[in-house]
């Protein structure tokens, strides 16, 4: 029985079963077409494993594709078929390992440009809101989850300040908003109060329900791939809405190198800026900056005593103008 011959079979018996098997039966013509339609007992291990090592392939993805081909070819074998399974032994799981995307400031601008044209129409997220809910992202370094859970009392328009409820550690934060980030909450405050909700979250869909998480992840997702920012690196994971907390801290220590900022008073401050206990995470982001800024950034101490960041009148004015 040949390669072409056997995956109709298969497919019949899978869908006999109540599986749609549309996916996997595209998988297996994929397969097909790499190995020729040979006969079953004629594909070799190592053809399976060209299949499987496609370039570029995640550890994911690999061992997917591994499942589906072995299931193929089990069913075969206990059928007498075909003697020996070609499949190669699987590969041991390996940790997941995420290093932080950093977008540049061109890319920031397409994703903005994306989000304000691509929510048009019908979608649960106005194109204003998750505009908005961006450059607050980049603009504060808060985390996605933080801003979801951002209420109309946590944003003082008046004061220019801004407070995040650490839930877990029974904690708050504040901070100042610079002038422009102050500007586009405003206008969206505006927006916001013509939807009738009694909803006090300060980022709303367009029905005035709190925004949910994995929607807001999905939004992103598309915006990021109408704009055409992907990695290509060898990293697990593609770029993330909460890759631009990383790259507001990357961009601040490049703009402090930049002006000649002295990083051992700075980093700490932006640590408790960030919501960050201790300095070890905050250091991390030295790594992702650029190669150029290293002679400046060998320097540093890896001991650093803790500061009060609001005390420090250049650190406030540098906050304000972010």
């Amino acid at each position: 029985m040949t390669l072409l011959e056997a995956i109709p079979i298969y497919v019949e018996r899978k869908r006999a079963n109540g599986h749609l098997y549309v996916i996997h039966e595209r998988r297996l013509i994929y397969f097909s077409r790499h190995v020729g339609d040979v006969p079953l007992e004629q594909i070799s291990v190592r053809q399976v494993l060209t299949f499987l090592d496609s370039p570029k392939i995640s550890p994911m993805a690999w061992k997917k594709k591994h499942e589906f081909l072995r299931g193929f070819f089990d069913f075969w074998l206990a059928r007498g078929t075909i003697k020996v399974s070609p499949m190669p032994p699987k590969r041991n799981a390996t940790a997941r390992t995420s290093v932080p995307y950093i977008y540049t400031q061109a890319e920031i601008q397409t994703l903005l440009r994306s989000a304000q044209n691509y929510q048009r129409g019908g979608r649960c997220i106005s194109s204003l809101t998750i505009s908005t809910f961006l450059i607050f992202l980049y603009g504060t370094g808060c985390l996605p989850s933080e801003a979801i859970r951002l209420s109309l009392r946590d944003v003082d328009l008046k004061k220019g300040m801004i407070f995040i409820r650490d839930r877990r550690l029974d904690q708050l934060r504040e901070f100042p908003m610079g002038p422009d980030l102050k500007s586009v909450l405003s206008k969206y405050l505006i927006v916001r109060r013509r939807v009738a909700s009694s909803n006090d979250h300060f980022f709303l869909n367009k029905w005035g329900k709190a925004l949910g998480k994995p929607t807001i992840n999905k939004t992103f997702q598309r915006i990021r791939l109408s704009s055409g920012i992907v990695r290509r690196d060898d990293a697990f994971y593609q770029p993330r809405m909460q890759d631009l907390r990383h790259t507001f801290a990357v961009h601040r220590i490049t703009s402090w190198i930049k002006h000649g900022a002295d990083l051992k008073r700075m980093l700490p401050a932006l640590a408790a800026y960030m919501g960050q206990y201790g300095l070890g995470s905050t250091e991390r982001y030295l790594s992702l900056t650029a190669e150029r800024f290293r002679p400046q950034l060998s320097q540093l101490s890896p001991s650093r005593g803790r500061k009060r960041w609001r005390d420090d009148a250049e650190l406030m004015k540098f906050l304000e103008e972010l």
